[in-house]
């Protein structure tokens, strides 16, 4: 699958697509200026960000692009580990694959394989009006 990140939050946090595979996605994102808050720590939302990422390309992945789209519909996050710079990479697997829905787990890891972020994102599949 073809993803264009160009000019989107994706790229602007530097955002990288390790591997699509059906049903899990792999995505690295890194620890800087870009996904820090003002205390020089990794924010919660660029975590957040990256979780729904991973999300909605796994499902968009599953998808009929030429009739369906796919948004995420609800996420929460569980900030386990504060971390300061480095990569963190997020493995998105589906629970839940339904005809309307996708559910998602997404762990986000540090280098050594220590849980940044725990998170779920629930995934609306439309029709293409």
């Amino acid at each position: 699958m073809d993803i264009n990140t160009k000019g989107t939050l994706v790229e602007a946090l530097g955002m990288e697509i390790i591997e699509i595979k059906e049903g899990r996605v792999v995505m690295t994102m890194p620890v800087d200026e870009r996904t820090h808050q003002p205390l020089g720590y990794l924010h919660g939302g660029a975590s957040v960000a990256l979780a729904e990422s991973a999300a909605s390309i796994g499902a968009a992945a599953l998808i009929d692009n030429e009739t369906e789209l796919c948004f995420g519909l609800e996420i929460n996050a569980n900030h386990i580990k504060s971390k300061r710079d480095g990569i963190v990479t997020a493995t998105a697997e589906i629970e839940h694959r339904g005809r309307t829905t996708m559910v998602w787990t997404i762990k986000i890891t540090d280098e050594d394989g220590a849980l940044i972020c725990l998170s779920r994102c629930t995934v609306a599949v439309v029709k293409k009006k």
